[in-house]
């Protein structure tokens, strides 16, 4: 059977030279372009920016804010795996007062929107969150970190449909700021997760967070991380990522973020095929601190060799 290749459109009247437009709507807020960089992978920006202008970004989702500070979990924190790395930080924060204080106002200057990742224990402490950053300057969007394995509950409310409604619903009521609902992979169905999301009144989805896994020291006969297992993040879980972004696509109407092992502009163009508006870069940061802009130049790249005059126009145009 003959292999049949994905549509892309293409004009054949094109200039090569001509700038591709690599701008992407989502949730009300337009984006210069698609590269987001990931929550837990960018800390609030302050060292990244002394490598590079922060604007060239299509936005940064700052790493997960709690009420209050958090230590995190014991070391070994973090442990290389084949194709990515295993982490288990715990949501380590300065908490919210500090991050009002000390982190957001460096945020502002970004020159990029900035996503605010917050974490509650319940959805009482999702409430109180968002209600203090909601009149905050300078935050475009809230991320909700409903699906970190790396702490006590933090699978619970982005693990059944009934509580992601209800966490997604009560965090409506009192936040005007659009909301993406971060979603866990470690779940049987992520369609009925996101569905369950958009009914409770999210603007977008980002999806996936990490799956859970582990390593052990074979001659230690020890695992290899303090608290056992952690998240499992990196190109080993791209195909897993691609696979449910394409199943919420499929299952609800709001925008998606896509997450997940995206190293080259190419990833970028498949998770946009899949129903993807938008990416975050994660662990490629870690690996690469360029790693965003130059996926970001990798775009245009793609879009001029392919006579691409606009990349929104890939999103969900995968063929099957």
């Amino acid at each position: 059977m003959a292999l049949r290749l994905p549509h892309i459109p293409i004009d054949l009247n094109r200039e090569t030279n001509v700038q591709p437009d690599l701008t992407t709507k989502l949730a009300g807020l337009t984006f210069a372009n698609p590269v987001l960089v990931a929550s837990g992978t960018f800390a609030y920006g302050q060292e990244m920016a002394r490598l590079y202008d922060l604007s060239r970004l299509g936005g940064l989702v700052s790493k997960t804010i709690t009420e209050k500070p958090r230590a995190g979990n014991p070391p070994p924190r973090v442990a290389e795996t084949t194709g990515g790395m295993l982490n288990s930080i715990g949501l380590a924060n300065p908490g919210l007062d500090a991050f009002l204080a000390d982190y957001l106002p460096t945020l502002r200057r970004a020159g990029c929107p900035i996503i605010v990742n917050v974490a509650g224990e319940d959805t009482a402490g999702f409430v109180r969150l968002a209600e203090r950053i909601a009149g905050e300057p300078g935050v475009a969007a809230l991320e909700l970190n409903i699906s970190c394995p790396n702490v006590s509950g933090g699978l619970d409310l982005g693990t059944a449909p009934t509580l992601t409604e209800e966490v997604v619903r009560e965090v409506r009521r009192v936040c005007p700021l659009p909301l993406v609902a971060k979603l866990s992979p470690n779940v049987t169905s992520i369609a009925d997760i996101a569905c369950a999301a958009e009914a409770g009144g999210a603007d977008a989805l980002s999806l996936i967070n990490t799956l859970v896994g582990m390593a052990i020291d074979a001659k230690l006969r020890r695992p290899v991380l303090g608290r056992i297992t952690g998240g499992l993040s990196g190109p080993a879980i791209k195909p897993v990522a691609l696979a449910m972004v394409w199943k919420a696509h499929r299952a609800v109407r709001i925008p998606l973020i896509g997450i997940g092992g995206i190293t080259s502009a190419t990833d970028v163009v498949e998770f946009m095929l899949a129903g993807a508006s938008a990416v975050e870069v994660g662990t490629a940061n870690f690996v690469d601190p360029w790693a965003a802009p130059k996926i970001i130049d990798g775009l245009s790249e793609f879009c001029r060799e392919q006579g691409i005059a606009r990349l929104a126009d890939l999103i969900g145009g995968l063929q099957t």
